[in-house]
């Protein structure tokens, strides 16, 4: 009697055990880049953005992976993630992709990974070097895909000598003011917030909430009122009351 053979149970993996970043520089652009595009992206449904987290681009392959610093992909629901399966996602790959280099990254961010995204059909692909040491002429460039190959997108130099690089993708310019990266609406002509403004912002709006929740209550609503009127679970209610 021959035994049926089993195949072996795929894991992949949800990190590598390594920290986020090797510097305080690369993990304050990290969180930035990812915060103030997930606050500029917040009202469309279908596009997720997030940063640091592994991206299974093929089947039953663990080994075919990557891990954008900061990644925005459209057509997919906007919802948390533990990792990102691109056959579960209706094959949608990431859009544009930034990665923040370093002493540790910057071969791999210029050479290796920029293939592993062209080859996957990554759209525009930027690079922002905080420190200004490992990338040269200038530490913040785009690349645009152009027939499977990428093409250096051309910075412009404004007022002050501001670089800025314009994203098809985003629908915004990344600008270099002073050796920081900053996203600039070219509609509002206005930039992003920062960092620290949108983690301000968040704080508040989360006060808010809780002062809404608190003050529906002592109106005498039950719980589950509040939860509808709100939009929120019941547990979230009951944590903030």
């Amino acid at each position: 009697m021959t035994l049926p053979i089993s195949k072996p149970h795929i894991i992949y993996l949800e990190t590598d055990g390594g920290p986020m970043s090797e510097s305080d520089f690369t993990r304050d652009y990290l969180l930035y880049g990812v915060n103030v595009l997930q606050y500029y992206f917040r009202h469309q449904e279908n596009v997720y953005v997030s940063g640091h987290l592994f991206i299974y681009y093929e089947k039953g392959v663990p080994d075919a992976v990557v891990s954008p610093d900061v990644f925005v992909i459209k057509g997919v629901s906007n919802k948390k993630r533990r990792i990102y399966k691109v056959w579960e996602e209706d094959n949608k790959v990431p859009n544009w992709v930034l990665e923040v280099t370093s002493a540790s990254t910057r071969y791999t961010d210029s050479e290796s990974k920029p293939q592993k995204y062209a080859d996957m059909g990554v759209a525009e692909y930027f690079q922002y070097d905080p420190t200004g040491d490992y990338l040269q002429p200038q530490q913040l460039q785009g690349f645009r895909l152009v027939n499977g190959k990428y093409e250096p997108i051309v910075p412009e130099f404004g007022q002050e000598g501001v670089l800025s690089i314009p994203s098809e993708v985003l629908g915004l310019q990344l600008h270099l003011i002073s050796g920081s990266l900053r996203f600039y609406d070219p509609v509002t002509k206005k930039l992003l917030p920062s960092y620290s403004q949108t983690r301000r912002e968040a704080e508040l709006a989360q006060q808010g909430l809780n002062n809404a929740v608190s003050q529906l209550l002592t109106t005498g609503m039950s719980v589950e009122q509040v939860a509808q009127i709100l939009g929120l679970s019941i547990d979230e209610v009951r944590s903030r009351s």
